[in-house]
């Protein structure tokens, strides 16, 4: 018998998971067994860190905007701060409220005096 050679769909799958796998290091770049589950885990690694940065960016919203409330000496902090915005029905998103408290004070003061 003649000797058939193999799987020009299975080789040009490993061949898509080689190019996503190309700058992994090692045998990470080579071997196929290897290659499939680097691929497997970075794509789940990506995944769970696009939902950790939003985590981070709030946290550190949350820390600029109350660090930039407690230098003004107020009388309160950014738990009570967040409180009344929302009593007043102010809605003002934390990624704008830290932006103004980095580059506007003096609007982040009048904002919480009027509260």
């Amino acid at each position: 018998m003649t000797r058939t050679k193999r799987g020009y769909i299975a080789h040009r799958r490993r061949t898509k998971i080689r190019l996503f796998t190309s700058n992994f290091g090692g045998g990470n770049s080579r071997r196929t067994r290897s290659i499939i589950q680097q691929k497997l885990r970075a794509l789940a690694l990506a995944n769970r860190d696009r939902e950790r940065k939003k985590r981070d960016f709030r946290r550190l919203w949350v820390t600029r905007i109350n660090a930039s409330i407690r230098e003004n000496l107020l009388s309160f902090n950014y738990n009570k701060l967040i409180n009344n915005l929302y009593k007043r029905q102010m809605l003002i998103n934390r990624k704008i409220l830290a932006q103004i408290a980095i580059l506007n004070k003096n609007c982040l003061y009048t904002i919480s005096t009027n509260i």
